[in-house]
């Protein structure tokens, strides 16, 4: 038995050499450990994932539109920069009803119209469709496909149409309505008239004023006047009044003294 176990030794040794000597996975070319691929699991660093954003606290901020297209920002609620309690951390595109009902001319003259389509930067994004609106009619598709359009007053009043589409579906809608050449004169001609009216008005109201209060002041200077030119009238006045008042005042305590 003891000559067995002899045997044995020597060659449960000589099976454990090789394991000893055997560099571990995460040894270096000179045999030291990599720090590096201990501490980082294979395939490198671990990142976020995409939507690494949809975890965060986040809030909407408002729209800056209330029809068609606009923007708005999105807050961090947790986690800013300094302390802050909000701060921002992108934009995104937001939407509003479709239709915007009659806009504003960009600028326009007793001959000429400019128009704009609903749209946010970059311009080229969108697909831009102007259109001319009659009762009872179907649209007339015009050529012009960009966001701005210059017309030309007309004879009668015509209605244009422009439809910001994205997507293949129609994102903003507004329409212009562009007065003939003798209507537009003839409001133009009317609100000069209701300014100068409302002018004379102020006017009116403001020569009230200065003329009621240049009669006050000149009351109130004349009666200072007069105060100081008969100052011993006035002394007089006030002491015969006093005095009065303290015949009075004797007379009722005598009376109350003869009740008692």
């Amino acid at each position: 038995m003891a000559g067995g176990a002899a045997l044995l030794l020597p060659l449960l040794l000589l099976l454990l050499l090789p394991v000893a000597a055997a560099e571990p996975p995460w040894a270096g070319d000179d045999g030291d450990w990599d720090e590096e691929a201990v501490a980082e699991p294979r395939g490198g660093r671990v990142l976020p994932g995409l939507n690494a954003l949809e975890s965060m606290d986040l809030e909407f901020g408002l729209c800056t539109v209330t029809c068609g297209i606009g923007i708005r920002e999105i807050l961090l609620m947790n986690g800013c920069p300094g302390g802050e309690t909000k701060c921002i951390v992108g934009v995104e595109e937001c939407h509003g009803p479709v239709d915007c009902g009659l806009g504003r001319p960009i600028s326009e003259n007793s001959k000429s119209v400019v128009m704009t389509c609903i749209y946010i930067p970059p311009e080229n994004r969108f697909k831009y469709v102007w259109k001319i609106i009659a009762p009872n009619k179907t649209a007339h598709i015009l050529p012009n496909d960009s966001a701005v359009m210059e017309v030309h007053r007309d004879t009668h009043p015509i209605t244009y149409q422009c439809e910001t589409q994205g997507n293949e579906s129609v994102i903003a809608s507004v329409k212009y309505t562009v007065h003939a050449t003798t209507e537009h004169q003839t409001k133009q001609s009317e609100r000069i008239e209701a300014g100068q009216s409302r002018k004379k008005r102020a006017d009116a109201i403001l020569v009230f004023c200065l003329v009621t209060g240049i009669i006050f002041t000149l009351g109130v200077i004349f009666a200072i006047i007069f105060v100081i030119l008969h100052w011993a009238i006035v002394k007089a006045v006030l002491g015969s009044k006093n005095g009065q008042d303290d015949t009075f005042e004797k007379l009722t305590n005598k009376s109350s003294q003869s009740d008692m």
